[in-house]
């Protein structure tokens, strides 16, 4: 008999918000003022931590304010999913968002989904490669109401990579849950492929067509069978 979900761990990027915001827009963004923003905000504590752990990613170096940046932006164009880096992108982003340069939206069927699955008694927890802070934001900001007090928890690269089996362990642990009562969502191969093999249940969600997958596959999330 099959261990019954209990919580589902929600990536953000092609199953609540549209993938190509991201690649389009925020990326972007990011890339272009994320200089300018160290250089506003070095003194800002976020920043300067930010800034110190990625010294200490490239072996204990101090860096100036243009060497960060042009690691980052090297980071950027790597694909690199680096925490310092996805902190300071969100920050970027907070600054846009708070003047009106920026202006996005959820799928349509992402929160009504989110609400039933809540009624249902489902935990619900974001896992992004974005900062916890930017999940946040992402969310607020991209929603008519928000829905954040729908989510338990949000999870980032902290805690580890998105393609590494052990950090789907870790969440499990800090959950007190089997790791086959944890639903994975994500429209990212290597993704389901690591908390596959960590235990958890998983499904793949294909907004933009068919696809092949060794996963279980839903168009979007109201086509899902979840909490029911």
């Amino acid at each position: 008999m099959s261990e019954p979900i209990r919580a589902v761990l929600i990536d953000l990027e092609g199953v609540v918000l549209p993938m190509a915001f991201m690649t389009e827009t925020l990326t972007p963004l990011a890339a272009q003022r994320l200089g300018s923003y160290i250089a506003e905000h070095a003194e800002d504590e976020v920043v300067e931590e930010a800034l110190e752990e990625t010294g200490r990613l490239m072996g204990g170096y101090e860096l100036d304010p243009t060497q960060a940046e042009s690691l980052l932006l090297r980071w950027m164009k790597q694909g690199r999913k680096a925490t310092p880096l996805k902190i300071l992108q969100g920050l970027v982003w907070q600054e846009a968002f708070d003047k009106g340069e920026l202006a996005g939206a959820l799928y349509p069927d992402v929160v009504d989904c989110l609400k039933s699955w809540a009624a249902a008694g489902l935990r619900l927890f974001v896992y992004s490669s974005n900062s916890a802070e930017a999940q946040k934001l992402l969310l607020r900001r991209c929603a008519t109401e928000d829905p954040t007090g729908l989510f338990e928890g949000f999870f980032d690269t902290s805690l580890g990579q998105k393609i590494e089996p052990g950090s789907y362990r870790d969440i499990c642990e800090s959950l007190a849950l089997p790791a086959a009562s944890v639903l994975l969502l994500s429209e990212n191969e290597e993704e389901l492929d690591a908390a596959k093999t960590a235990g958890l249940a998983t499904l793949r969600i294909a907004r933009d067509g068919s696809v092949a997958s060794g996963h279980e596959v839903s168009p979007d999330l109201a086509s899902s069978n979840i909490g029911q």
